[in-house]
């Protein structure tokens, strides 16, 4: 069951059979019901998921009450709010299965106690995060530099089994445009 897990983490890498097993014994796995939270405003976020299946999203309500899509984790990638993780602050964020999903829990005293036994898992995070922080120093490049049909087109080019998994108001609100302006792309098929 944790088989995507192991896979992803061997892909940077390498783990013993007994360092997987220590793992898969350390974690737990989550079943969410499409529309339900992993995390809310107010509450502490208390773990850092990986998506075996399904679809996820992290947002937050902006000033002018319309939802703010700052992520999607689709089958292996990560989400949480590491802010709150990390300070044990309520988060203002909320994590929300857009899709019936199945995420592996890493609580932080988890995450610690699997680092200090298997080293490698520090280089393995590490990378992960360099990862995701250059995708999000792209994305803010592409939100100052790009005309909104060419963030729809480079967005649709690098990701498409988005476009048919997405809502297109969550999309949206992903590219920072309404869904009446991405009908309209799309029906320019951009």
């Amino acid at each position: 069951m944790y088989t995507a897990l192991l896979d992803h983490i061997r892909k940077y890498v390498t783990l013993t059979d007994d360092e997987a097993a220590l793992i898969c014994a350390k974690l737990r796995l989550t079943s969410i019901k499409k529309k339900d939270f992993l995390l809310t405003p107010g509450k502490v976020c208390r773990g850092n998921y990986f998506v075996s299946e399904g679809l996820l999203r992290l947002y937050f309500i902006n000033k002018k009450e319309q939802e703010q899509i700052t992520q999607f984790a689709l089958e292996n990638w990560w989400i949480t709010d590491y802010d709150s993780l990390d300070s044990q602050k309520p988060s203002r964020f909320y994590i929300q299965a857009i899709e019936d999903a199945e995420v592996i829990a890493w609580n932080q005293e988890v995450q610690e106690e699997l680092i200090q036994a298997i080293p490698q898992l520090e280089r393995y995070f590490r990378l992960i995060l360099q990862r995701a922080y250059a995708a999000t120093q792209r994305r803010i490049e592409y939100i100052y530099s790009f005309t909104d049909e060419e963030r729809y087109r480079n967005f649709s080019n690098r990701f498409p089994d988005f476009l048919q998994r997405v809502p297109q108001y969550m999309l949206a609100s992903y590219l920072g445009f309404t869904p009446q302006f991405l009908s309209k792309i799309r029906a320019k098929k951009v």
